[in-house]
């Protein structure tokens, strides 16, 4: 055989080896189990939505679906573990507004940077915030917690917040500018710890996600006075809106995203994108997410990159105007 005819069947041969490996390799990392980061505690509305999620998508995927809970700082925990994960598909972080679009505008030095260091996958869902007061607080409309706050607390008042400089921090500020109150924002560990002290009348009020508070408040056990957005909530009818109580600047909707790593290939995301977008339109998975307080809406990679910058435009502004510096 000519040595020229020799080479090129080696170098056939060899090129055949690698394409097998490579497509090994693949199989490997598509069966190896897919880890969804929670940046919150156990038992608040992202923990809960997570594992609604997490449960239908092992059956899409094939494979196990685990959520890791990493609570601190408002999810920047589970931010910075995002940012040290190996791009390859298998670390997701679930994530609201917060984290994203928000966090970067009020710390100086958060340790990540979502232009540079995470890709958007898809995202799922919009939501609300609401004010919310606990049981042993009388108040059956925001302008009865007004006026509650003048007479028993002289005009001052303290409201649980999720995390510190949170869009429901910069609600509370305003809502204390609108009705005239020294409103105080105690910040907590994520929603669940703050919606422990509400139930047991520690703290007398507090301003988280609609998910956070809506089984509480269906329970009875809470009471939503208002929600932002407009028009109102298709699961709460009954509260009002920001806006028709006179308060602007609230109509921006949160949302919910799944993030990756930056630097990892789109054809490792694209059957996780592909089963998310499946599974939300499953009618039990849509009417828990629903129940949850959500709006489902699936949202591609594009979509929720542009979302997620509208938002962090929007509320730039709004703490700009509040005068906050970053911490």
């Amino acid at each position: 055989m000519p040595h020229l005819e020799r080479r090129r069947l080696v170098a056939l041969a060899l090129a055949s080896l690698t394409m097998g490996a490579c497509g090994l390799h693949d199989a490997h990392a598509e069966s190896r189990p897919l880890k969804i980061l929670v940046g919150f505690p156990a038992g608040g509305g992202t923990d809960a939505i997570a594992r609604v999620l997490a449960e239908r998508l092992k059956d899409e995927l094939g494979v196990p679906v685990i959520v890791e809970n990493k609570p601190g700082a408002g999810g920047q925990l589970a931010a910075q573990a995002l940012k040290a994960a190996t791009p390859d598909g298998r670390t997701l972080f679930i994530s609201h507004d917060h984290t994203i679009s928000v966090l970067p505008l009020v710390s100086k030095s958060p340790g990540f940077d979502p232009a540079k260091d995470f890709v958007p996958v898809a995202g799922f869902a919009s939501f609300v915030n609401g004010f919310a007061v606990s049981p042993g607080t009388s108040a059956r409309s925001l302008a009865e917690y007004a006026a509650w706050v003048k007479t028993a607390g002289q005009g001052k008042g303290v409201v649980g917040v999720p995390a510190p400089a949170s869009t429901p921090e910069f609600m509370v500020k305003l809502l204390g500018g609108h009705y005239r109150l020294d409103l105080v924002p105690a910040p907590y560990r994520g929603s669940a710890p703050m919606l422990a002290d509400m139930l047991g009348n520690q703290i007398a009020a507090g301003v988280g996600s609609v998910p956070d508070f809506i089984e509480a408040h269906r329970a009875g056990r809470i009471r939503l006075l208002a929600v932002g957005g407009n028009p109102r909530q298709v699961t709460l009818p009954d509260v009002p809106t920001l806006a028709e109580l006179g308060l602007t600047g609230f109509d921006a909707l949160p949302y919910y995203g799944f993030f990756a790593p930056a630097e990892t290939p789109k054809a490792a995301l694209d059957s996780f994108t592909s089963a998310l977008a499946r599974v939300i339109v499953q009618p039990e998975v849509k009417a828990r997410l629903t129940s949850l307080g959500l709006v489902v809406e699936f949202m591609d990679a594009a979509a929720l990159a542009a979302r997620e910058q509208a938002y962090a435009r929007t509320w730039a502004e709004i703490i700009r105007k509040s005068g906050f510096q970053p911490l």
